[in-house]
């Protein structure tokens, strides 16, 4: 006899920001999804690519950006840790806040839950509590749920890129 499913181990589907700004950009975003892959997260869409400009210092690397959406029956805490394994697997190193890095995962929107928890000794607030104010996620985040809603603002993708500045930001194409 087959066991039904419990609510905790049905499909969620999560949205995942990722960006580069050091070694060959692109080849580690395709590595961060690669192993998102390897450990069961189903990678349903992926956004274009997009550089920026490194904030707040402009003097850093570029940052290429993308946002993917995932499926996917894990819990919160297993994506978090699996997205820190994946960070450190493709060489980051522990630094400062803001500084250049080789691989960044944030976990944008967990199945539209709001989410305020402590996972070892890093604290995790999902919604991501920067996303509105990052065109570099919004505008990912765009391409790949053109209908998606802040969980908690309850405000649609389209109007929270209408109080952003695109200004720096730019989709290209990696051939």
């Amino acid at each position: 006899m087959k066991k039904l499913d419990t609510l905790e181990n049905q499909a969620k589907y999560v949205y995942l920001s990722l960006g580069s700004n050091l070694g060959i950009r692109y080849r580690n975003l395709q590595k961060a999804k690669y192993w998102l892959n390897y450990f069961g997260f189903n990678i349903i869409k992926s956004s274009s690519v997009y550089e920026t400009q490194s904030w707040p210092n402009n003097n850093f690397p570029k940052y290429l950006n993308i946002v993917i959406k995932i499926q996917t029956a894990k819990t919160v805490e297993e994506l978090f840790k699996k997205s820190k394994l994946i960070e450190k697997k493709l060489g980051r190193k522990t630094a400062s806040k803001n500084a250049p890095r080789i691989c960044d995962i944030d976990i944008l929107d967990y199945n539209m839950k709001i989410i305020d928890t402590k996972i070892g000794n890093k604290f995790l607030k999902i919604p991501h509590p920067r996303l509105t104010k990052r065109n570099f996620v919004l505008i990912p985040l765009y391409d790949v749920e053109k209908k998606w809603v802040h969980p908690i603002l309850k405000v649609n993708i389209a109007k929270l890129l209408l109080k952003t500045d695109s200004i720096h930001l730019r989709s290209i194409k990696i051939v």
